[in-house]
């Protein structure tokens, strides 16, 4: 990534939380790490809130036993896990935090690894690891990591759920990124559609290639924007100058043979160049 397209990222990245979700620390063998853990990915898309059509009022959610048709306080509810139809094994928070792992508090580094070996496919989530009065152990774990190019394999417990791990860096900093499991990720050959898939022809190859070879070039997350976010956005400021909001049908695709589209986005691309 060139410096142009990082100073670009810096500009546009949301801004850092103040409060950390978790802490605890990181272990390696006899080394104890004491880290906070702080969000690091925002979904900042689009956020409609369900309104009441005949006075335009927010609706809020409530939980209503199925039984009686009653709203349930807080405090008398617990959590189920079904293991037939209707019947549950009941759990109370504090039956749930008696039985929660080691990497509730700790992040035990059992192996360090490639960082790029792990398909990204089981990528979850990235979040900041900062010191907790341990500037100098972390400075320490971060240069070594830096240095050697490896990602710390471990485990985190975040709420009621156990994630693999990876401890790694990133920009100057440890980052911890959780991580499917294996048995939580399909295998697409288990569809049908892949079954018996035809081979493509020579000319078809060749010129599905070439398009491929243009259009390569240097990945720039900045030029990626949420095209749908900011129609809304302008929508929004139309409704709210009373402005009439004329919604347009966007154009139908010709269907085309498949080496009729090849060729033609050939043509358009030489145009471009």
């Amino acid at each position: 990534m060139t410096q142009e397209n990082l100073e670009k990222e810096e500009r546009v990245s949301a801004s850092a939380p103040r409060r950390p979700i978790w802490s605890g620390s990181v272990t390696i063998g006899l080394v104890n790490l004491p880290v906070k853990l702080y969000p690091m990915i925002y979904d900042k898309g689009v956020s409609f809130r369900f309104l009441h059509k005949a006075d335009g009022q927010p609706l809020k959610y409530v939980k209503m036993c199925t039984k009686d048709d009653k709203i349930v306080p807080w405090d008398e509810v617990v959590r189920g896990y079904e293991v037939a139809k209707n019947e549950y094994v009941t759990f109370d928070n504090k039956e749930l935090n008696a039985i929660k792992p080691e990497s509730d508090r700790q992040i035990r580094i059992s192996k360090f690894i490639d960082y790029f070996s792990v398909d990204p496919v089981y990528f979850d989530k990235t979040y900041a690891l900062m010191p907790d009065k341990s500037k100098e152990a972390y400075s320490l774990l971060l240069t070594a990591l830096e240095r050697k190019n490896k990602a710390g394999a471990g485990r985190i417990t975040l709420r009621t759920k156990e994630y693999p791990a990876l401890l790694h860096t990133y920009r100057g900093a440890l980052v911890l990124t959780t991580l499917r499991y294996a048995y939580d990720v399909v295998n697409p050959q288990d569809f049908e559609d892949l079954k018996k898939l035809k081979e493509p022809s020579k000319t078809e190859l060749d010129l599905a290639i070439k398009i491929v070879t243009d259009l390569s070039g240097e990945f720039d997350i900045t030029e990626f924007e949420d095209s749908y976010k900011k129609r809304v956005e302008e929508i929004i400021e139309q409704k709210l100058k009373g402005e009439k909001i004329r919604v347009e049908k966007p154009p139908e695709v010709e269907a085309k043979s498949l080496m009729v589209a090849l060729r033609e986005t050939l043509k358009q691309l030489e145009k471009q160049q």
